[in-house]
């Protein structure tokens, strides 16, 4: 999934920015690292381009313009903000995202989002932690050095002008963020819900701790392994997260609050609840760490949800009768529905062999598909039990179940895309329209109608942008125009809804497509009839 982060610079030094961007730095240090010579060492692969520096260097853009506009010129000044966009490492592989289409979308970004700032965007194809994934740096000058419109994150008319600063509000981080999200779902990545937290939340401190700590466990762990010693600990894990566990590993058998509380008593940690709110107090603190500071699986909420299904799946099991059913000559089978399966490293389909002999391959290839062919009946008929069939019909009534839900949740996805392209361009005309609010007024505050038709020819691209937006306003029945925050809300509301519909729909397709392997496997280990090929061919229009 991709991410999103932001940090704030006071350095006045913009060089320094494009400097960490081109050479190799210290991860936990930020310092650059240098040869044996004592000379920086380039970054091996990296995209970069400038906007808004007029063929200029990024760095002498942006201090001329501060000269120009007098401002980032004191130590406490915000001069630059940077914004890191990662992908998922997998997004390469499955997807297909290249680090050049991943820069195509960085500037794409950085154009519609941050106009009127002289930038620098940089993709490299690897982070420092080395788990493949690509990810991209937009540098912007705080100084904005072309008056830009009203963009939905800005909130006052200061935020459009050329010679005021860019401001990042909470706001404004929520709106890019489900950008980031929206940019996701239209180039079909890897993405989850970044308006409403995680699972677990890691700080910059944490995360650094661990880094850190790793580091350490590692150095500590070199000589023993050089001896063929195994250490105890490889992994080493922060404070936060041995509680994480600690709490999940009660969660994972409790069937009441007061269970759930005595098991981790054990662990030597206390659970508090205040005014709805959960905080856990571990033997090395004086002062509890909320659940908020964990993640979102450790609120109150969270927890009693979990605790009601483990006493509820607890009370099914006691009560459960184990019903039969004979099935002639096999002798008493349980019956069993089926279930949803675990996920599986693939089946893949089985090989026509006659068919491709046919075509014209060789005794290699045939030696090949005949082992090939072994491998997936045994994945195809041990995904088949897993799923809990029985039958062959079993198996086509699943299949055609996973289709209706796959095609349902696809419309469920196509409506509220509709739906929220409509408040998208409706967010567009109320900032458009808001921002030709002081050529109203001063059209108002004109006494004759000649002063009027004056004053309206002087300021003609306003009022036909004015125009336009009333017209749509009309159009769509609109009398009065919503607050631009609520609207804004609205919009994220639908993005993180779209997000999960987005995400249950590739959960639905990838089951449809291992159901519709599992079945074309079985209907040629069965040699089934033509008439049910036709049938799933169907499927596929």
């Amino acid at each position: 999934m991709a991410t999103l982060k932001h940090i704030n610079s006071k350095n006045a030094d913009y060089g320094a920015a494009e400097q960490y961007l081109l050479f190799e730095h210290d991860e936990f240090t930020m310092k650059p690292v240098l040869d044996e010579t004592g000379r920086l060492i380039p970054r091996e692969d990296y995209r970069l381009s400038t906007l808004n520096c007029g063929g200029e260097d990024f760095a002498v853009a942006c201090m001329r313009a501060n000269l120009r506009y007098e401002k980032n010129q004191r130590r406490e000044d915000v001069k630059s903000h940077h914004y890191i966009i990662s992908f998922d490492p997998r997004d390469g592989p499955d997807n297909g995202l290249t680090v050049d289409r991943a820069q195509e979308l960085g500037e794409q970004f950085c154009k519609e989002h941050f106009p009127g700032h002289q930038a620098l965007v940089c993709t490299h194809p690897d982070g420092h932690n080395h788990s493949g994934n690509i990810h991209v740096h937009i540098v912007i000058n705080s100084l904005r050095i072309e008056e830009v419109p009203f963009l939905p994150y800005m909130d006052r008319p200061a935020d459009t002008k050329a010679g005021c600063k860019h401001r990042c509000t909470d706001a404004a981080l929520r709106y890019f963020k489900s950008e980031v999200m929206e940019m996701c779902h239209r180039e079909g990545l890897y993405q989850i819900d970044l308006l409403n937290g995680s699972k677990n939340r890691v700080t910059d401190r944490e995360y650094w701790a661990q880094k850190k700590g790793q580091a350490a466990l590692d150095k500590q762990n070199a000589p023993m392994i050089a001896g063929g010693i195994t250490p105890r600990q490889t992994k080493f894990e922060t404070n936060k997260e041995k509680l994480r566990q600690t709490i999940r590993e009660a969660l994972a058998t409790a069937t009441g609050f007061d269970e759930f509380s005595s098991l981790l008593l054990r662990e030597g940690v206390t659970v508090k609840e205040s005014r709805g709110r959960l905080s856990y107090l571990t033997p090395d603190r004086t002062k509890p760490i909320t659940a908020r500071k964990l993640g979102d699986d450790f609120d109150r909420a969270a927890v009693l949800a979990v605790l009601e299904r483990n006493a509820a799946r607890a009370a099914e099991k006691a009560a459960a009768i184990p019903e039969y059913l004979r099935h002639g000559k096999t002798g008493i089978q349980p019956t069993k529905a089926p279930q949803t399966a675990p996920k599986q490293d693939g089946v893949q389909r089985l090989v026509d062999i006659e068919q491709k002999m046919a075509e014209g391959k060789g005794k290699g290839y045939e030696h090949w598909a005949k082992i090939h062919n072994i491998k997936q009946m045994a994945k195809t008929l041990n995904v088949y039990q897993e799923y809990g069939f029985t039958s062959p019909e079993q198996l086509e009534v699943a299949f055609d179940t996973a289709y209706e839900e796959m095609r349902q949740t696809s419309g469920e996805l196509k409506t509220l895309e509709t739906k929220l392209q409509g408040k998208k361009e409706l967010q567009r005309q109320v900032l458009a329209y808001a921002k030709t609010k002081p050529a109203r007024d001063g059209l108002k505050a004109q006494k004759s109608p000649k002063a009027r038709e004056a004053y309206r020819q002087a300021h003609e691209s306003d009022f036909i942008i004015a125009d336009a937006a009333a017209r749509y306003f009309r159009e769509h029945g609109i009398t009065r125009l919503p607050a631009r925050k609520a609207l804004q809300d609205e919009i994220e509301q639908l993005v993180s809804k779209k997000s999960g519909l987005y995400n249950t729909y590739q959960e639905q397709k990838q089951r449809f497509k291992e159901l519709q392997t599992v079945k074309r496997n079985i209907d040629q280990i069965l040699r089934r009839e033509e008439p049910r090929r036709r049938k799933e061919q169907s499927y596929e229009r």
